[in-house]
C-alpha cells in the first residue's frame, strides 16, 4: 500500500521563502498532471493507514525532525507539495528524510486551477500535505473557497491525515490568521496603533486543523520579534470579534507538532510559544490611533514557552491550553503598557 503527502508553498516578500527553501531548482510542467512541476517516485495512488496531526513550522529553514514526525504518520506513502511560487525544492528534501512512495510538487497560481478537479483529487488522494512559506495573502486569495480549499480540508477533518506548513503556510492552518495582504506587519508600529491597516484579520474562513479554531500563529518569532504583533492580533480579535483567542508562536528553525489527541511537542532548534487569555482580562485600550493598553497588574496574558530539540521536546495540551498539562517548559507573564510590550518569569 502507498501513502500521499501534500507539501504548499509560496512566494512574497513579506514573509521568508528562500531562506524556507534550500533548493531553488524549477521543475517543468508535467503533461496530463496540471499544476505539477516534478515527481519523484512512483505516480499511481495507493492507500496505507494514516496517523493524524499538525505541524505548524515558524520558516527560516527546514525542522528535519518535524518531516520526519510527518512521514511516520503519513505511513511513508505519497507526498503532496502545494505551492504558488513555481519552487519544486521539497521534492529532494522530503525524499531524503525517509521512505515514501512519492512526492509531488504542484504548482497553484490561480482559482481556476485551484478549481480543477483533477488537482483537486490529487490533493484528496494524498496521505500527508504540507504548505510552504511566502505571502499567506496568496494562499488565501487564489485557493480559498475553492475545490483545492476543499481538498485540503478533507484531509484535516475526514482522512485525517499529517497536513503541516512553514511559515506563511503555518500561519493559514490557524482558525484565526493574519493574511499579511498590503505588507508585514511590525511590532512596533502595532502596538502603537493596533487598528493599523497592516493588521488584516481573518475569523475561521479557510483551514480547518483539528484543535486551532480559536488559535491565531505567528511564525519568525523571536528571529523577527514579532511577540508585539502577534499580542496586538490578539487584542483585535478581542476587540472585533468578541473572542478570546489562543497563540502559538513557534520561532525560526522550530515547529510544533500536535498529535491526533491535541498534544504538541516542540521540534528544532529554538523555543516555541503558546499564549493563553483571561475572558476577565480585556484589553483596557485597543482603539485606532492610541497606543495598546493591556495591562492587569503585569498580569494580562500567561505564556508557556518550550524550547524546542531534534527529537522533540516538552508538552503541551493545544486540545484545551490546560496549564497543568504542560511541561518541559517555563511561564512567563505578558503584559503591554503604553504600546511597549513587557515580560517577567512567573
Amino acid at each position: 500500500m502507498r501513502i500521499k503527502i501534500i507539501f504548499t508553498a509560496i512566494t512574497a516578500t513579506t514573509l521568508c521563502f528562500s531562506a524556507c527553501n534550500q533548493h531553488t531548482e524549477q521543475l517543468p510542467t508535467i503533461p496530463g498532471r496540471p499544476g505539477s512541476i516534478g515527481i519523484i517516485g512512483d505516480t499511481a495512488d495507493v492507500t496505507t493507514p494514516v496517523q493524524g496531526g499538525v505541524a505548524l513550522i515558524g520558516g527560516g529553514g527546514n525542522v528535519d525532525g518535524a518531516f520526519q514526525w510527518m512521514i511516520n504518520r503519513s505511513g511513508g506513502g505519497d507526498v503532496v507539495v502545494l505551492t504558488a511560487s513555481g519552487n519544486g525544492s521539497y521534492n529532494h528534501d522530503i525524499d531524503s528524510l525517509g521512505k515514501v512512495n512519492s512526492v509531488e510538487t504542484l504548482n497553484i497560481t490561480s482559482r481556476e486551477l485551484a478549481n480543477n478537479d483533477t488537482v483537486a483529487n490529487t490533493i484528496r488522494n494524498a496521505e500527508m500535505l504540507f504548505i510552504a512559506g511566502g505571502d499567506q495573502s496568496r494562499y488565501m486569495n487564489q485557493w480559498r473557497n475553492t475545490k483545492v480549499n476543499a481538498a485540503i480540508n478533507y484531509l484535516l477533518q475526514e482522512k485525517k491525515v499529517p497536513v503541516g506548513g512553514t511559515s506563511a503556510g503555518c500561519a493559514i492552518l490557524s482558525g484565526l490568521y493574519y493574511s499579511g495582504e498590503g505588507g508585514s506587519a511590525v511590532s512596533d508600529s502595532v502596538l502603537a496603533n493596533p487598528y493599523d491597516s497592516l493588521v488584516t484579520l481573518y475569523n475561521n474562513d479557510f483551514l480547518q486543523a483539528p484543535y486551532l479554531q480559536l488559535v491565531i500563529s505567528d511564525q519568525h518569532y523571536l528571529k523577527r520579534g514579532r511577540e508585539g504583533r502577534h499580542v496586538t492580533f490578539m487584542s483585535r480579535i478581542i476587540k472585533d470579534h468578541g473572542i478570546f483567542p489562543r497563540g502559538i508562536a513557534p520561532d525560526e528553525k522550530t515547529a510544533v507538532c500536535i498529535d491526533a489527541q491535541g498534544m504538541a511537542k516542540v521540534f528544532g532548534v529554538s523555543k516555541a510559544c503558546f499564549i493563553l487569555t483571561d475572558s476577565l482580562k480585556k484589553p483596557e485600550l485597543c482603539e485606532k490611533g492610541q497606543p495598546l493598553q493591556w495591562n492587569y497588574n503585569g498580569q494580562a496574558l500567561k505564556v508557556y514557552e518550550i524550547p524546542a530539540s531534534a527529537t522533540g521536546n516538552g508538552s503541551f495540551s493545544v486540545a484545551d491550553f490546560d496549564p497543568a498539562k504542560a511541561s518541559g517548559g517555563a511561564w512567563y507573564c505578558w503584559w503591554v503598557e503604553n504600546g511597549h510590550l513587557h515580560k517577567k518569569a512567573i
